[in-house]
């Protein structure tokens, strides 16, 4: 109510200096020569109601925003190393293309795309047979504080290139929360995995440590 009342307390102002300087400008021209006039007055009132009116009713753009959890830069963590088939690299291609691999040893390049038929299921396969070797584990929950949640050791790691756009980028992470992946890492891609691309044939000669790196 108290918004409401400033908005209206306005208005009002606006209106009152509005009349003030109508009437002001009606008697100047009556000093000078008679004339018939038509009274405007309830043509204001009218158009300061409908301001009011679309002010009061009008429903203001929420935007979207996805939630993202940050660790805390004040407590440091040791790296937790993943086993390599509880890995999966995105790389996000040009044309809505996603380039993904599984591992580090000796990988098979494939695409797909970003629909629900292609990178969704792509996930939730590799969730799955991660889940089947690995079982799952519990954390706490940083939605809900005090609760903790069974959780997949599926480790995703997303790597556009310089061709993929923002919404490349905002379309793997939502297939993240829609499949229910803990763990993904947005990183930069690297130059082996840039001629992975170019050249799926020649494999890819890419060592741990340079994997590390790349965060």
């Amino acid at each position: 109510m108290t918004g409401q009342t400033c908005i209206f307390k306005e208005v009002q102002h606006f209106k009152n200096k509005a009349m003030a300087e109508f009437k002001t400008t009606s008697r100047r021209s009556n000093t000078n020569h008679s004339k018939a006039r038509v009274d405007l007055t309830p043509m204001v009132d009218l158009a300061f109601l409908l301001i009011t009116f679309f002010m009061l009713t009008t429903a203001l753009v929420k935007p979207n925003v996805m939630p993202l959890v940050i660790p805390e830069k004040d407590t440091p963590e040791l790296p937790d190393f993943r086993k390599e088939s509880q890995v999966l690299t995105l790389l996000l291609g040009n044309r809505n293309q996603v380039f993904y691999y599984e591992g580090i040893t000796q990988p098979r390049l494939d695409t797909t795309s970003y629909a629900a038929e292609g990178l969704r299921r792509i996930i939730l396969n590799k969730k799955k047979r991660v889940d089947a070797q690995w079982p799952p584990s519990d954390r706490p929950d940083p939605k809900q504080p005090g609760l903790v949640k069974s959780v997949s050791k599926l480790t995703v790691l997303i790597k556009p290139t310089r061709e993929a756009s923002y919404k490349n980028v905002v379309d793997a992470l939502d297939e993240m929360n829609i499949c229910g992946v803990a763990y993904y890492v947005l990183m930069d891609i690297s130059e082996q995995e840039l001629a992975f691309i170019q050249h799926p044939a020649a494999g890819l000669s890419f060592e741990p440590k340079q994997q590390a790196a790349a965060r």
